[in-house]
């Protein structure tokens, strides 16, 4: 047995024991992607072996969050795949307009650029103030920096030039301040947001939601587990509600088709179609 097969084992033993000991079940993730994922956090550790890694993870549960943080994928932009945003301002926002209410669920927030960019785009529509974002993510470190609000002022151009993409009625830097080479969005932007822990391959419904955002979260997921997630969607939707996918994510499987419709042909908006059971 080489070195390479050794490790594999390692790893296994490794997410028995991310479960058995705190919950979190990465069995269901894309194999290659996470494997990668547990050998870059075990060649950061300073440990002799992924078994000792386990061992740590096993007896010291300070050491969690950051596991978790390497091993989920908090990475985003602002207005990120723009002709989505703008398909979302043209096509959802008018009928969600229609709600006294709206509930928008954004899982998988990351460090919460998407979710904000949720607040501007309901901003300009006029829909903020009835509206309650429920921003998710697995990791605390990545919730804490998202409800900061703070980035990197060397993505500004990106984020700008995503907004305009978008179907933007103004300009983003109305949205944010400069200082010390990093912007700090309006507070403003996170009055309706709220920021929580949700585990999507455990956790179960979340709430009636009219729109949910989870992009670039399942092409990390086996299919059995996409499949249960995407049910969890389904069941967390009112009936008639949004789901926004990333764009290299394609639904697998008929049974999405009978409950879902894409908004636009070739876009990754559906709309849901299921009659939901009393």
């Amino acid at each position: 047995m080489d070195a390479r097969d050794l490790q594999d084992i390692e790893i296994e033993l490794f997410t028995q024991a991310l479960k058995l000991r705190y919950g979190y079940d990465f069995t269901g993730y894309a194999q290659a992607s996470f494997h990668r994922r547990v050998r870059a956090l075990y060649a950061t550790s300073g440990l002799p072996t992924i078994s000792a890694l386990t061992a740590r993870l096993l007896h010291d549960e300070r050491y969690l969050p950051e596991v978790i943080a390497k091993l989920s994928v908090p990475v985003s932009e602002m207005f990120r795949s723009p002709k989505s945003f703008e398909l979302l301002r043209r096509e959802v926002m008018p009928v969600l307009a229609s709600y006294p209410q709206i509930s928008i669920w954004q899982a998988g927030c990351a460090h919460g650029e998407e979710a904000y960019s949720l607040a501007i785009l309901l901003k300009e529509c006029g829909l903020y103030n009835r509206s309650r974002i429920y921003a998710t993510d697995i990791s605390e470190d990545a919730l804490a920096k998202a409800r900061e609000g703070i980035y990197p002022l060397r993505e500004a151009r990106l984020y700008s030039d995503n907004y305009i993409k978008s179907g933007g009625t103004g300009s983003l830097s109305d949205w944010y301040t400069a200082m010390y080479n990093h912007i700090k969005l309006d507070e403003s932007l996170s009055e309706r947001i709220t920021f929580v822990n949700h585990n999507l391959v455990a956790d179960g419904v979340f709430g009636e939601m009219h729109l949910i955002l989870c992009r670039n979260v399942l092409i990390y997921f086996g299919e059995a587990l996409q499949q249960r997630v995407i049910g969890l969607f389904r069941d967390s939707l009112v009936r008639g509600g949004f789901l926004a996918l990333g764009d290299r994510e394609r639904p697998i499987g008929g049974k999405f088709f009978e409950d879902f419709k894409p908004v636009v042909p070739g876009q990754p908006v559906y709309r849901s179609v299921m009659v939901r059971k009393p």
